[in-house]
């Protein structure tokens, strides 16, 4: 029975998939969680940045029109990387944005190697992608689990919160968030006292909060986001651990924060890329979207409409889409857009550029709608993101 589930999942996945048009068009695909718990920090949102990427670049490169494919992987590793070998070996797809889940990011990135094909990553934070598991293929747009565990780690225990209980996703991209944070946490002088594991799109998050409370951690970490973030924090507001214990939420999006309300996400401090109301020009942008959404975007959406833009740039000055030959033009030319206004591309895949660590505000302090977050710091680039090589990669020694 589960067999059969399976396979008739992955048909519906790939039957999603418009008809072959690899002849006449410029075929690029967006795949994510359309549906799942994820859907709403990427999902539909995204697909809908890289339309408005695609349509501000004009539509066309090396004289095709451009063709989006979209998919939902459905979080699953082996339904993704079906959907990546179509896309790459039938579809001739020569670019996979987004993907979401780092266990389905980390296949699909050997799988592009294989294929001299590309994927960027605008929402798939798993450190690895650009540590242990670098390819010459893969590129890491949105912030990794180390930048945004660590500064936030090193802040807490700078105010004396210095143990530590963590609730972690039980998949890739938690077990990274979680390496990640124990690692700056060892290094700034705190401790660990404790952590469980929660199943991805758990409904019911109770005896891990009993877990953590009884563990009298000055700080809860929780190593989860999209949905489940918002049920496990939804439930620890009833169960009242704050304010006797910080909760500490590394991985955190606009998208989170207006599931939540100011009510329970008040004062939650965490790292973003980007944020629509920190100018006019952000703001500008922002309305665009909003009036095709009904709701502001978040950074990993911003982050996707600049990697889009920027590797259609990269094909129309390289004039082929060969994957060296397009990340060289990537590389080579500064990113200046309405996500960053200098961000460059490490050897290793990373994408550099500055970052800001964000409050949430008290519902009496937001003015209008969507007034959620206010800048603490703005993090330099050179040490919002792990130095080259110290993941163990060794691309970015070259």
């Amino acid at each position: 029975m589960f067999r059969r589930a399976l396979a008739f999942g992955l048909l519906l996945a790939l039957a999603a998939i418009a008809p072959a048009r690899a002849d006449e068009d410029f075929v690029i695909g967006i795949m994510n969680d359309q549906s799942g718990p994820y859907a709403d920090l990427a999902g539909p949102g995204s697909v809908e940045m890289a339309r408005m990427a695609i349509e501000d670049f004009g539509g066309k490169v090396l004289g095709k029109p451009i063709e989006l494919l979209v998919a939902d992987h459905q979080n699953k590793v082996d339904v993704g990387l079906a959907i990546a070998r179509q896309w790459y070996d039938e579809r001739g797809v020569r670019a996979i944005f987004d993907i979401t889940n780092s266990g389905v990011a980390l296949a699909i990135q050997d799988l592009a190697k294989s294929r001299n094909r590309l994927v960027i990553f605008d929402s798939a934070s798993s450190s690895d992608l650009t540590a242990k598991a670098c390819s010459t293929n893969g590129i890491q747009w949105n912030a990794d689990n180390w930048s945004n565990g660590v500064a936030l780690m090193r802040l807490l225990i700078e105010q004396k919160l210095d143990s530590f209980f963590f609730i972690t996703a039980d998949y890739a991209f938690g077990v990274s968030l979680e390496a990640d944070a124990r690692d700056a946490i060892g290094k700034s002088g705190g401790t660990v006292v404790g952590g469980v594991r929660s199943p991805l799109n758990t409904a019911d998050f109770s005896s891990y909060l009993i877990a953590a409370q009884a563990s009298k951690a000055k700080v809860i970490v929780f190593a989860i986001t999209g949905a489940d973030l918002s049920n496990a924090l939804k439930q620890a507001n009833e169960f009242k651990l704050a304010p006797a214990q910080y909760l500490a939420t590394p991985i955190t999006y606009l998208s989170d924060v207006n599931a939540l309300g100011l009510d329970v996400a008040h004062d939650l401090t965490f790292m973003q890329s980007w944020y629509w109301d920190l100018n006019d020009q952000a703001r500008a942008f922002a309305k665009r979207f909003y009036d095709r959404r009904q709701r502001m975007p978040n950074d990993n959406q911003v982050v996707l409409y600049s990697s889009v833009r920027h590797y259609l740039e990269a094909v129309a000055k390289a004039g082929t889409d060969e994957a060296g030959a397009v990340t060289a033009a990537m590389r080579e030319a500064p990113i200046h857009d309405v996500f960053t206004d200098e961000g460059t591309i490490r050897p290793d895949g990373r994408v550099l550029y500055d970052r800001y660590l964000m409050r949430v505000k008290t519902p009496t302090q937001s003015k209008y709608p969507w007034d959620y977050l206010a800048v603490v710091a703005k993090i330099p680039a050179a040490e919002a993101f792990r130095p080259p090589g110290a993941g163990g990669c060794t691309l970015a020694q070259h």
